[in-house]
């Protein structure tokens, strides 16, 4: 199978694609469980019964990376529904392997861009919860642009989120975090479920990775905010 992730054309981009090699048997996934685990731009909106085999609640990642946060909560969670969505083939091919290993059937991917399935794929008040953990913050401002986060894109958000769904983001990034912190509480149709202007604690739901460990560690710090939609 050839390992391309599928785009539509597109002035700004939130991300760049890396050059870093894949193992075979990052390789081998996509020969091997492709066909059960992937999803593909071009099968339009997904149904849960025909993808899954049920209806559950449903909850998307943009941005999985590796997919470690990602495959456990498909472990804790097995009555729900997931969809991760990353544009990194080595990604893709490790979590599908490890999807495999672990006898996971409630997750399936996409390696397309999160805004050419989130306006092809999922139908409107679909989906009860959107996580985005880590995205790149684009530190130099000259690049703030290429800032997932923005007026425009949380637009394009709102309305596959069901009346009263969740949108969970999270960042390592100060100076992001205050961005995030000041596109979401522009949104009138979204509820800060913290205090008003402030971040969240984080959320059972969401495992703390390797990285966000170390990092306290060394002092660094995790920002959460998590909005609801108005009903």
């Amino acid at each position: 199978m050839e390992i391309k992730p599928e785009f539509r054309p597109k002035t700004v981009r939130s991300f760049v694609i890396r050059s870093g090699r894949m193992t075979d048997g990052q390789k081998s996934a996509f020969e091997n469980h492709w066909q059960v685990y992937g999803v593909e731009l071009n099968r339009g909106l997904l149904e849960q019964e025909s993808v899954f085999g049920r209806a559950a609640e449903l909850v998307v990642e943009i941005g999985f990376g590796m997919g470690d946060s990602l495959l456990q909560m498909c472990l804790e969670s097995p009555d729900t529904n997931f969809v991760g969505i990353e544009v990194h083939p080595p990604g893709v091919g490790r979590i599908m392997n490890r999807a495999a290993e672990a006898g996971i059937k409630n997750l399936r991917v996409y390696m397309a861009d999160a805004k050419d399935v989130l306006s092809e794929c999922f139908y409107n008040q679909s989906i009860d919860r959107i996580q985005i953990y880590f995205p790149d913050p684009w530190q130099k401002k000259k690049h703030h642009k290429r800032r997932l986060i923005q007026n425009a894109f949380i637009a394009d958000v709102q309305p596959k989120l069901k009346p009263g769904g969740i949108l969970h983001l999270a960042t390592d990034w100060q100076n992001y975090a205050e961005h995030m912190l000041q596109v979401m509480e522009s949104q009138h149709m979204f509820v800060n479920l913290s205090k008003e202007k402030q971040f969240s604690l984080r959320p059972d739901w969401r495992p703390e990775t390797k990285f966000e460990r170390r990092g306290h560690k060394l002092g660094h710090g995790v920002w959460d905010l998590i909005y609801k939609l108005s009903p």
